[in-house]
């Protein structure tokens, strides 16, 4: 491990390949996951629910819409900051 916490060969880089397959990422788990991410929507404070993928879901007025939406579709809430 480097203490540059951007070196590629950093153990505690835990980034996901971009060239991997649904039914990779599916084999992963990530299917299960959604990412929720604070956003500006017409210059309010608002949520964004973002599947594993990356494709958005739901822009929500607050987190804990967003978390209630996130747990109510069976998946796990991961924050994004």
């Amino acid at each position: 491990m480097t203490d540059n916490p951007n070196h590629p060969n950093n153990a505690d880089d835990r980034l996901v390949p971009p060239n991997l397959s649904a039914r990779e990422l599916n084999a992963l788990g990530l299917e299960q996951v959604a990412y929720i991410k604070p956003i500006s929507s017409h210059g309010t404070r608002a949520y964004a629910i973002h599947a594993a993928d990356g494709s958005q879901l739901a822009v929500v007025p607050n987190r804990a819409i967003a978390l209630a939406t996130v747990r109510q579709n069976d998946l796990d809430p991961v924050s994004v900051h």
